[in-house]
């Protein structure tokens, strides 16, 4: 959940390491810093709490050099503090470390090698990097042979990147289910935790494996496993242009994300489908789910929200029973798991820790899998069977909304497709290009009346401590989405309901004021949840509506376009996102990176 950067051989070390921050900044924003060394006998250590700017300040023009690392941390171990920020380093102040992941034995270590060490911070990094001039001063080993060492005795998740100020032109990189990359650049070479933190130097990078050590000059870079054996490996290429990770006109990541999803559908209608709207998919990928009698939907946060949407798309479109699952409790709470189950994995960044461990069980069944993902060549997408772009750009706010709707999209499609291989003749007569050409139409009607989401926020939310969304059947699935997107950026106590489970707890908590948000798509229980919310009405409650337009009342709150009920949710889900927007804006509150949280989830 941290950011990490490094570079070696260029001469504007600092302001690239800076600006790698940056880009990072949604991955950890508590705390920042840089180390940097000159090759000549200087060095530059500066760290600072709070975000990148405070960083900025702090440097002055004196700090330079040509090779360095970088940090924006997401606190774990210790509190918020510039003893607690990285890079961490070495009593004698030789060896300077980077780290995200978690180090589950730090505390063994400590008691075990270190008795005799002053530590500075409250951090398992400062346990790794006092171990590695532990067996360079006390076992006499050099420092990569250090770093083999404390590696060996790590239980827990860790990307490192180790410098020694006796030798200043040299990264020592190594992984344990937390990401890296090495980026090859032109007389220079690069580290990273997202290749995006990279893109101005390189968009060559070669991917690194668990357990492998990397040693990265100004020209070599150079891999080697467990054994000690040099591993040959081709760069790939990113092709996401640099500029893409910009706001641009925009105030805040999450408007313009918001603001790109109808672009994202037509992208998805383009590669997915062909000119009659037949999918594109690969035969051994639907030929590999047809064997399936049961899909298993492995998602976290927004990506479980969107898998359940799935669940529906799945068992109405390929008449397959399909199951959704936190990954994070599959991983360590597996359920029984039928005779020929094939996974889905849905993650934005494919980075997802929890998700990653249900994947390397699943793999060592060999069991098919698929991942849908917005990051090519991320460690989900190279180690499941198969992978399905999502094709929605870089997504930096905190606060998914584009990779959501992009995943239900290419759910939908792959369901479509899926249907018609298997001959099943609700999936044939799915029109499923029409719909999504729909589905973009209307998305852009909703972004372009944002004004009449702004006064609503400003009516009933501001001043609000808690509120619930509830609806039936995928109403309720969009119901979770929605009350997690006000919760995580605006700290309002919001939840999402089942509205017919309202009257077995949960009106309880409705008080004079409460904003109740009925989302109103399907016709079938239409009348219900429109009962449900006169219910909590008559208890006090501030009655909001979004509903489709084939169901609308004249006093409905927002009237979104009508679309195939399988897809409601890609238009429902909208007026929720820019709520949760306005509703934080208007409380003067940090849009893109909401407090405790951070963007890509790699620790369990």
């Amino acid at each position: 959940m941290c950011g990490i950067v490094g570079i070696t051989g260029n001469e504007n070390a600092t302001s690239i390491l800076v600006n790698g921050l940056q880009k990072l900044e949604y991955r950890g924003y508590d705390s920042t810093g840089i180390y940097v060394n000159d090759q000549n006998g200087k060095d530059y250590l500066v760290k600072r709490t709070g975000s990148i700017s405070n960083l900025k300040a702090a440097i002055t023009d004196e700090v330079h050099g040509s090779t360095g690392i970088g940090h924006t941390r997401w606190a774990t171990h210790g509190g918020v503090t510039v003893e607690n920020a990285h890079p961490q380093f070495s009593q004698d102040n030789r060896f300077y470390l980077v780290h995200n992941g978690v180090i589950e034995n730090f505390e063994d270590l400590k008691t075990k090698y270190l008795s005799d060490f002053h530590f500075v911070s409250q951090t398992d990094t400062e346990v790794a990097v006092q171990l590695i001039d532990y067996f360079v001063v006390n076992k006499g080993m050099d420092t990569k042979a250090a770093f083999l060492k404390m590696i060996s005795l790590m239980q827990g998740s860790y990307g490192f990147m180790l410098m020694d100020r006796e030798q200043p032109d040299t990264l020592f990189v190594a992984k344990n289910k937390s990401p890296l990359l090495v980026g090859v650049g032109k007389d220079c070479n690069v580290v990273c935790s997202d290749s995006l933190a990279m893109l101005d130097v390189t968009h060559d990078f070669l991917e690194l494996k668990d357990g492998e050590v990397v040693t990265v000059k100004p020209d070599s870079v150079t891999i080697e496993d467990q054994d000690g054996n040099v591993v040959n490996r081709d760069t790939f290429h990113v092709d996401t242009d640099a500029s893409e990770t910009e706001k641009g006109v925009y105030p805040y990541y999450m408007l313009k994300e918001i603001d790109e999803q109808p672009n994202v559908m037509r992208k998805l209608s383009a590669k997915y489908l062909d000119e009659n709207g037949a999918p594109l998919f690969d035969k051994k990928l639907l030929e590999a789910m047809k064997q399936a009698d049961r899909l298993y939907i492995i998602g976290a946060g927004t990506s479980y929200h969107a898998g359940l949407v799935g669940k529906n798309l799945f068992e109405k479109l390929v008449n397959v029973p399909t199951e959704v699952h936190v990954a994070s409790e599959f991983a360590y709470n597996q359920p029984i798991i039928s005779d020929n189950p094939f996974f889905i994995f849905l993650s934005q960044s494919g980075e997802t820790a929890d998700s990653r461990e249900v994947l390397v069980n699943v793999n060592q069944k060999d069991f098919p899998s698929l991942t849908i993902t917005n990051v090519e060549n991320s460690t989900l997408s190279r180690e499941a069977t198969f992978t399905l772009l999502l094709e929605a750009g870089p997504e930096i706010s905190v606060a998914s909304t584009k990779a959501y709707t992009a995943q239900i999209a290419v759910e939908a499609i792959l369901a479509k497709g899926l249907g018609e291989f298997k001959e099943i003749e609700v999936a044939k007569n799915f029109d499923i290009k029409q719909q999504l050409g729909l589905v973009a139409t209307g998305m852009q009607s909703i972004v372009d009346e944002k004004a009449t989401i702004d006064d609503l926020s400003k009516k009933y939310f501001v001043d609000a401590e808690k509120s619930f969304y509830i609806g039936r059947g995928t109403d309720y699935f969009v119901s979770l989405e929605a009350s997690l997107k006000l919760k995580e950026i605006s700290y309002i106590q919001a939840e999402g309901f089942a509205s017919g489970e309202l009257k077995h707890g949960t009106i309880a908590l409705i008080e004079d004021g409460t904003p109740v948000i009925g989302i109103i798509t399907q016709a079938n229980t239409a009348s219900l949840t429109r009962s449900n919310l006169q219910e909590t009405m008559s208890r006090g409650a501030k009655k909001i509506t979004i509903v489709s337009d084939d169901l609308a009342r004249n006093d409905d709150d927002i009237i979104i376009p009508t679309v195939d009920e399988l897809l409601a949710p890609l238009l429902s889900v909208i007026p929720a996102q820019l709520l949760a927007y306005y509703t934080s804006l208007n409380k003067g509150l940090d849009v893109d990176k909401p407090r405790n949280l951070a963007k890509s989830v790699t620790v369990e």
